[in-house]
């Protein structure tokens, strides 16, 4: 396989209807998963403790079910991923659905931030990382030796916990990437587009040259979805995205997330079930153990529509924790 070209289509400049959820094929992957049974817990408790432990052989299947959607976006297959010696995310294997928000939820230390940033290579900027396994874009293996983490980036936007923009105008927040990577369209044209997508043109198309770091929190991030945006990426990633923002802004970025699986492929980390229940389709559920060394990795428990997960889990550490028990 040619790994040095990763070919995505635009879906960006299309208005297409709402789409039905993706077909969902699900294959229980492992015996030892314990489920909601009290019945046999104690038995099922024993069976995790012989079978999760991050040193298991490597042909193990990891404690998860597989969804296979059509037309996946992205694919896990037994990934682990380490900073250093240190094990942080245990043998993920898990396929994201096109055009649908999936929420990624779980306490903190369970490898949620560490999932996405896999998936445009962000974990390729800290010198200690390393990781086993695959992650494949539309069947591209993104950790291919030909593949370039640039032009993953580009296809592959991120939006941070903290609105970071640019120090320089709303305008060249939005038109300085689209610039240096040589976009030869109307500039102008893609300013007023992505603030109208980001759902910000309306309150900031009289001052398009105040600086950028003068707008409120909830503007701010906005301004960095709609430069993300601008890019015309396939997938936007959210970590924590209103994390920092009050109600009113967080009620505003909710909706945004909404209107954007019109035209993209989203992924939220949260650590707010209520936002999940609100914004996603889908939600995987990760928690975290501690391994023989002392230190904490995070593993997907359970992965299901939203629906499920919280009314209906298969996984007693799923009902836990979506009602309230820990995390």
């Amino acid at each position: 396989m040619d790994n040095r070209h990763i070919e995505i289509k635009n879906n960006t400049g299309k208005k297409r209807e709402t789409q039905p959820k993706p077909s969902v094929e699900v294959r229980e992957n492992s015996p030892t998963q314990q489920k909601r049974n009290p019945g046999n817990l104690e038995e099922n408790k024993s069976s995790k403790n012989r079978n999760s432990h991050p040193n298991r052989e490597k042909n193990d299947q990891s404690n998860q079910s597989i969804k296979s959607f059509n037309n996946s976006v992205f694919r896990t297959e037994q990934l682990s991923v380490y900073y250093g010696d240190t094990l942080a995310l245990s043998n993920v294997n898990m396929e994201i659905p096109p055009k649908q928000v999936t929420a990624l939820i779980g306490p903190s230390g369970c490898g949620k931030s560490t999932l996405i940033r896999c998936f445009n290579r962000l974990n390729d900027l800290i010198e200690s990382f390393h990781s086993e396994g695959k992650v494949f874009f539309h069947d591209k293996n993104l950790y291919g030796r030909k593949v370039d983490a640039v032009k993953v980036r580009r296809k592959i936007g991120m939006v941070f916990q903290k609105p970071n923009p640019f120090p320089k105008s709303i305008y060249e927040n939005i038109a300085y990437g689209a610039r240096i990577n040589n976009y030869s369209g109307d500039l102008d044209e893609l300013v007023e587009n992505s603030l109208k997508k980001a759902a910000l043109w309306s309150e900031v198309k009289d001052k398009l040259k105040e600086n950028g770091l003068s707008l409120s929190g909830g503007q701010k991030q906005r301004l960095c979805i709609a430069r993300a945006v601008a890019l015309k990426p396939e997938v936007i990633l959210m970590d924590e995205p209103c994390s920092s923002l009050d109600p009113v802004s967080t009620q505003k970025v909710e909706e945004l997330i909404h209107d954007l699986k019109e035209s993209y492929t989203v992924i939220i980390v949260t650590h707010n079930m209520q936002q999940a229940t609100r914004v996603a389709d889908f939600t995987a559920f990760f928690n975290a153990e501690e391994g023989e060394s002392g230190n904490r990795f995070g593993y997907l428990v359970e992965y299901d529509n939203t629906e499920k997960i919280f009314q209906d889990p298969q996984e007693q550490a799923t009902q836990e924790y979506v009602s309230g028990r820990f995390g």
